[in-house]
């Protein structure tokens, strides 16, 4: 029953996140999605440190931005 549960937040937060997403540029919409892969990335590298998440967020980040920009 916790997974059911679990699985339900997961679904309306992602539902709501991606409804922010109509308004972003491409180049904004790619640095999220970095940012989210990584700081997921990270999270799991390092056994769920906060330190690792962080770190891979920002790294996923600037990735995402830097390889949209050859998109233009």
């Amino acid at each position: 029953m916790k997974t059911i549960h679990v699985f339900s937040i997961g679904a309306i937060v992602a539902t709501l996140m991606l409804g922010g997403c109509s308004t972003m540029s491409p180049q904004q919409k790619d640095t999220a999605i970095g940012a989210a892969v990584g700081g997921a990335a990270g999270n799991v590298l390092t056994g769920g440190s906060a330190a690792g998440t962080i770190g891979g967020a920002a790294v996923g980040g600037i990735v995402g931005h830097e390889t949209s920009k050859s998109k233009k």
